[in-house]
Formats: C-alpha cells, sequence, structure tokens
C-alpha cells in the first residue's frame, strides 16, 4: 500500500489530552476589585479609537464571579484540561514586590475548582496583561521588567505548584512585542521598529529567567513550557526576492524567539536584516544562556497562514500612503510587523470572521517543520480556533457549522502532522467562552460557548457538543 493510498489515521494516540483556553484580560472582567491594578489593556482599550465600537475588558464575560459555574461547564463538556492564563496586576499590584493575597486566592479556588472536576490547571503567566505601573517604567522596552517577570513567576509557582504540574511563561511574545510596539495595533500601542526589537529581546529573557525561577519553585514533576504563534509563510510569487521575503519574515517572526530559545542565539540573518535599524546592544553578555533554558514542552498557536512579497523600490510609496490614510482592513497589504524588507500580500478565501484565510494544510507544514528543525521538542496545540458572527436562533441553539468544519479539518491536518513524525502531546481549542478579542472588542466570538454580554448567560453551541463527542472519542468522526 503506498502512502497515497493509506487511509487518514482518525484516532488519536494514549494519552493526548484535549482542552480549551482563555486569557485573563480576555474573561475575567473584575478589573478594579480585590486589588487589582490597571494593566496596560485596561489603559489602551480606555483610550478613544484603539478598539473597536470602545469595548473594554471592564466585565468581559465576567468569569471572577462565575468560576464555580464556568468550570462546571468545561466538565459537562468532557475538558481534560484547562489553559487560563493569570493576571500580574491582580497578583503584584505594583508590578513586583508586595503580593497581592486576594489576587493569588482566586487562582488557587479556581485550580481546586479544575482539579475537583478532574480537569488539568495549565497555567500561562503572561498573556499580554502587563502591569501599568511597569509599562510607566519602559515596559518590555526596558530590562528591568524581565527581571520583575523572573519574581512574579517564582510566586505563582510557589502558590499554585504544588498543583499545577504545567506552567508557560509567555504567550506570543511576537504579539507582545510587534503588534504592540512596531505596528501599535495592541497595547501599549507603540509604533516603533526598533522599540519592537528591544522589546522582543527582552520578552526572550523574561522567559528564560522565567523558566529558571519556575525550575527554582516547583517539583521535579513540574513541567515548564512557552507558548509562540509560529507563521506558516508562503512566497507571494514563486521569484527569488518573494523567497528572500520569506526567510526575512521567518526570522523576525519565528526564529527571533525559536532559535534564542532553543538554540541560544539570534540568527545571522536577522541581525544582517536590521543592522540599519540597530546594533543589538541592548543584548548583553550572558543573556544567550539565560535565555536558552531547557523547556520541557513547546506550545504552538495556529490559525492561518500567510503570505508575504518583497518590498520593491515602486512599492515603499504605496505602502506609505495607505497606511497614513488610517486603519487598514484585514485583507490590504502593509509592511509585515518588525520589518520593511516585507510585506504581507492579501489571500484568496475561504475566511473565517477575522478575514483569516482556511488552510489546514499549512498547520500540518508548520508543525512538521519545528518537528524537523527543534526534534528533541515535544509540542502541544495550545491555540487553534475560528471567529464567526453566531447568533442564537429560535430554538435558543447556536448552529456553528462553520466553526465545526474549521476544527474537524484542522484536527484531521493534525493527525496527518502527527502520523508524519511530529510529536503533539494535547491540543487546546480557542476558546471556551465568547469573550474579549482585543483590538476587535466583542466583535469576534471564538467561542464554542456563547456569551450573551449583557445577561452573562452560557450557551454551549454546536462546535461544543461537536468537540465533546471527538473527546469521548479520542477520535475525529469517520
Amino acid at each position: 500500500m503506498t502512502d497515497a493510498e493509506r487511509p487518514a489515521p482518525t484516532t488519536f494516540p494514549p494519552g493526548f489530552r484535549w482542552g480549551a483556553a482563555t486569557a485573563s484580560y480576555q474573561i475575567e472582567g473584575a478589573v478594579a476589585e480585590d486589588g487589582r491594578t490597571p494593566s496596560i489593556w485596561d489603559t489602551f482599550s480606555h483610550t478613544p479609537g484603539k478598539v473597536a465600537n470602545g469595548d473594554t475588558g471592564d466585565v468581559a464575560a465576567d468569569h471572577y464571579h462565575r468560576v464555580g459555574a464556568d468550570v462546571a461547564l468545561m466538565a459537562e463538556l468532557g475538558l481534560q484540561a484547562y489553559r487560563f492564563s493569570t493576571s500580574w496586576s491582580r497578583i503584584l499590584p505594583e508590578g513586583w514586590g508586595r503580593v497581592n493575597q486576594r489576587g493569588l486566592d482566586f487562582y488557587s479556588r479556581l485550580v481546586d475548582e479544575l482539579l475537583g472536576h478532574g480537569i488539568e490547571p495549565v497555567v500561562t503567566l503572561y498573556h499580554w496583561d502587563l502591569p501599568q505601573v511597569l509599562q510607566d517604567q519602559g515596559g518590555w522596552a526596558e530590562r528591568a521588567t524581565a527581571y520583575h517577570f523572573a519574581d512574579y513567576a517564582a510566586v505563582v509557582a510557589a502558590a499554585l505548584g504544588d498543583r499545577v504540574t504545567t506552567f508557560t511563561t509567555l504567550n506570543e511574545p511576537w504579539c507582545s512585542a510587534f503588534l504592540g510596539h512596531a505596528s501599535g495595533v495592541h497595547a501599549p500601542g507603540i509604533t516603533d521598529i526598533v522599540t519592537s526589537l528591544r522589546a522582543a529581546h527582552h520578552l526572550n529573557l523574561a522567559h528564560g529567567l522565567g523558566a529558571t525561577a519556575l525550575r527554582a519553585a516547583l517539583p521535579p514533576t513540574g513541567q515548564v513550557s512557552v507558548t509562540l504563534n509560529l507563521m506558516q509563510l508562503y512566497p507571494a510569487t514563486p521569484t527569488p526576492e518573494d523567497e528572500d521575503a520569506v526567510r526575512s519574515v521567518d526570522a523576525v517572526a519565528n526564529r527571533i524567539f525559536l532559535e534564542p530559545m532553543l538554540n541560544g542565539g539570534y540568527p545571522q540573518d536577522l541581525i544582517v536584516d536590521t543592522a540599519a535599524l540597530t546594533d543589538w546592544s541592548f543584548v548583553q553578555a550572558g543573556d544567550a544562556e539565560a535565555i536558552q533554558v531547557p523547556i520541557d514542552v513547546l506550545g504552538i498557536n495556529y490559525y492561518t497562514p500567510a503570505r508575504v512579497a518583497a518590498v520593491r523600490p515602486q512599492d515603499r510609496e504605496r505602502l506609505a500612503a495607505r497606511a497614513a490614510e488610517g486603519p487598514l482592513g484585514d485583507q490590504e497589504p502593509a509592511y509585515w510587523p518588525g520589518s520593511h524588507l516585507a510585506y504581507e500580500v492579501p489571500q484568496d478565501g475561504p475566511y473565517t470572521d477575522m478575514g483569516w484565510r482556511i488552510e489546514p494544510s499549512a498547520f500540518s507544514a508548520l508543525l512538521l517543520r519545528v518537528a524537523k528543525d527543534y526534534p528533541w521538542v515535544p509540542l502541544m496545540i495550545t491555540e487553534n480556533g475560528a471567529a464567526y458572527p453566531d447568533v442564537i436562533d429560535a430554538d435558543g441553539h447556536v448552529h456553528d457549522a462553520d466553526r465545526i468544519a474549521y476544527l474537524d479539518a484542522h484536527l484531521a491536518a493534525l493527525l496527518d502532522a502527527m502520523d508524519a513524525g511530529a510529536d503533539v502531546r494535547a491540543y487546546f481549542l480557542w476558546s471556551l467562552l465568547d469573550n474579549f478579542e482585543w483590538a476587535w472588542g466583542y466583535e469576534k466570538r471564538f467561542g464554542i460557548v456563547y456569551v450573551d454580554y449583557e445577561t452573562q448567560v452560557r450557551t454551549p453551541k454546536d462546535s461544543a457538543f461537536w468537540y465533546r463527542s471527538v473527546i469521548q472519542a479520542h477520535a475525529l468522526p469517520r
């Protein structure tokens, strides 16, 4: 039987774990309760014009007050694991130093609720909500923030490490560095490429220092992870120029984090590409060793691929003029954040409600690339999902067939990659609940549970019941 004739696998291996994911600012609300101080997303969302419809995370999905019911719902849906993030400013209101016990107690109660329902807690320490007090001191552009993060990691690990076995240092540092400091579409809203590169390095350093702090605080069975939103990239045209654009974007999107974290140094082509912008003097002696702390598992977030083109002389004026006109649409070409060498080109559909192309084969290709380049690191899918314009119909249900089709196709692509050798240990669907979707506010719904933001009533969508059946069968429907 040839590979082409062999039936595609539908069953997942023993021990594979099923979960769903959320993030603190996106669901918790209670932004001024029990000692929590503002984060950069509180400030950003309250700045006019930054978030669609002027939405904020002040209430979000009100998870802070609904933990018991939300965990019970997770159990009803058969989740085996739940990935959530802790709010730095809820635990350390001044960013460092004084610990707010009420903040820690909230997460301790959440962990106990999860364990009481047989659900494994997986903790992410940083999902973009830097304490505003640290941003006032320079934020990720300043080296001190990385050391404050390590102190924060130690506090959380000491409080929860007796019950939580897996801690993730950072979620998607690319977004923090480049969407937050280059394009400015995320908090803190800075638009400076050099600052974004400094921030990327200090996030790398925070990961390494945080991982070391976790190792010191956790028992030997504790696992340390990081989550990267790696990009599967394709050239816009089969030309040498666009092929080189893929290389350059790969350096600033993927290898800027993969290489220092896993191989102990920045890629040389990244240094060359950015030489006109910075001399990288913010990298100090000993940083490479501090960053390259062995991890137990690498988290990967995947939604859509990207197609990129080289910035040719005739493109520069056009791109600059369009950027000056105002916010760019999802399908408009723009400089790749952090690079003046390449830009992203629109892709054909089909699309999700985010305007993101649906291409499951790119998911497989990305996983196999990582497995080939870093074969010693097990993987887990820490986010994968789709936004659609969901509505509750007259019968009180949410029939989200498009989301089911997206998930089914991507889980099949995941199985293909695993069958070809990718060592993937778990899958966390994004997201459990509809939530505050960053700069899109409440316009975009990723959840498998519908949230009525006026009443906070939760309604599991058809996709939630489909996902429960997949978990129960440990396999895709045939």
